[in-house]
């Protein structure tokens, strides 16, 4: 039996003993708990890295299946309409969820190249607006579907909505280009800040020359969705390059388990 004096130094290793899984506790749950937001905020970044390659190759593989539909003349919105419209309608609002995600991301990353609020809004708004594209189908346009007119004397008010949520994605995205390509240059990254304002510029000029098409300018008709596809193409790589740059600046989403 110990003897009083014994007392004092039981206790504390008594103490010791209990406190033991409290202070494993407290180095176990803080990894766990900021292992979960990485892994989210990564999640968010692949969906802005998908949208692109998602959206493209449905608007490719489908224009080149339809019959009288010319990918070099023809809207990608025109794809929505017709007996496969529905094709087109699930990937305007598949890949809007898929950029607004992103957008999320980017704002989780703390990356440089979209330090401000502006940029990550006008990535945000433009997903939304592809839902939107999704929910309000165009007008016929350039003579697809079959049957058409090349112009409509009077548009319908799906056909303005849905011209109204492209503004956001042909007018927002070279605006966010824009303000990444300031942000990247001022945070030390001048030739992706120069690749952002090439983009930028690219996307807005190819997509009035679609518009000009569009409209029946003679010279251009026949490529107007040659123009816009180089648009698309020109503003989801972008937002692909800057998913991905926003993952290399992104928290690392495993926690490193307490040796036994």
């Amino acid at each position: 039996m110990a003897s009083l004096t014994d007392l004092p130094a039981l206790l504390i290793r008594r103490r010791a003993v209990l406190a033991a899984p409290a202070r494993y506790c407290l180095l176990v749950e803080p990894a766990s708990a900021h292992s979960r937001p990485a892994r989210w905020t990564r999640g968010l970044l692949y969906c802005g890295l998908a949208a692109g390659p998602v959206f493209v190759t449905t608007i490719l593989t489908d224009g080149a299946t339809r019959d009288g539909y010319r990918p070099s003349r023809h809207p990608v919105s025109s794809l929505a309409l017709g007996p496969r419209g529905r094709i087109q309608a699930a990937n305007f609002a598949v890949t809007g969820t898929l950029v607004l995600a992103g957008a999320a991301g980017l704002g989780r990353a703390a990356d440089p190249a979209l330090s401000s609020r502006a940029g990550r809004a006008l990535i945000g708004a433009a997903g939304a607006a592809l839902i939107g594209a999704a929910v309000f189908a165009t007008d016929p346009v350039s003579g697809y579907p079959p049957g058409t007119p090349d112009a409509l004397t009077q548009p319908s008010r799906t056909g303005m909505m849905h011209n109204l949520a492209a503004v956001p994605v042909f007018l927002g995205l070279p605006a966010a280009a824009f303000t990444c390509s300031r942000q990247s240059i001022r945070a030390g990254h001048r030739g992706f800040g120069l690749y952002c304002a090439a983009t930028a510029t690219t996307m807005l000029a190819t997509m009035a020359l679609a518009g000009a098409g569009f409209n029946q300018s003679p010279r251009l008709v026949n490529l107007a969705g040659l123009f816009q596809r180089a648009s698309i193409v020109t503003g989801f790589s972008w937002l692909t390059a800057l998913s991905a740059q926003a993952l290399t600046h992104a928290p690392a989403a495993s926690a490193r388990k307490p040796s036994t």
